[in-house]
């Protein structure tokens, strides 16, 4: 009870001062005197809080498995780098591992020709390619550099052996013109 009545008193001289000060000088050194005794006013009854930083988690979850050894070589712990190979590779060597023993061969080529390849919806290359499949239908896609594509539905029989020349179309006109 005692600190609060001092706090007031100091408060009220602080203010007497700074109203002195601002009559008889300038405003801008009134100002400075009343925020110089507003903060004496203020921190003598009050204790500062210490400040509470939040915890970060140190436990890794197993899904960002792969971005704790990135993040310790420098890394961003928020970009996980695949440690395998890329899946162009993975998705070839599992069309390879299901073709069994009446295997076809199926080469891959575009016009023009580097192109990206897709077999059944995933990756496997840039033409040209050849890849060993299974017996069966498959839907081959292929998307160019420059925005070109094209697709087809290639049956490929036990043993046979085929070439898929694609031609790539632009999805948009190279060149606009205007009529007038």
């Amino acid at each position: 009870m005692a600190f609060a009545r001092l706090g007031i008193r100091l408060a009220i001289a602080a203010a007497v001062a700074a109203a002195a000060c601002v009559v008889f000088s300038g405003a801008a050194q009134g100002q400075a005197v009343a925020e110089a005794a507003a903060a004496n006013s203020v921190s003598a009854g009050v204790t500062a809080k210490p400040l509470q930083l939040p915890t970060i988690p140190t436990a890794i979850p197993a899904v960002a498995a792969g971005a704790a050894a990135s993040s310790a070589h420098g890394g961003s712990p928020h970009l996980i780098a695949s440690s395998g190979p890329p899946p162009q590779e993975t998705n070839v060597r599992e069309f390879q591992s299901r073709a069994g023993k009446d295997a076809g061969k199926v080469l891959l080529r575009a016009t023009p020709v580097e192109a990206n390849i897709w077999v059944n919806g995933k990756i496997v290359g840039k033409t040209p390619l050849l890849l060993v499949l299974a017996p069966g239908k498959y839907e081959v896609e292929m998307r160019g550099a420059k925005g070109q594509t094209g697709s087809s539905t290639v049956a490929l029989l036990p043993h046979e052996t085929r070439e898929v020349v694609l031609q790539l179309h632009q999805l948009y006109p190279g060149r606009v013109t205007a009529q007038r």
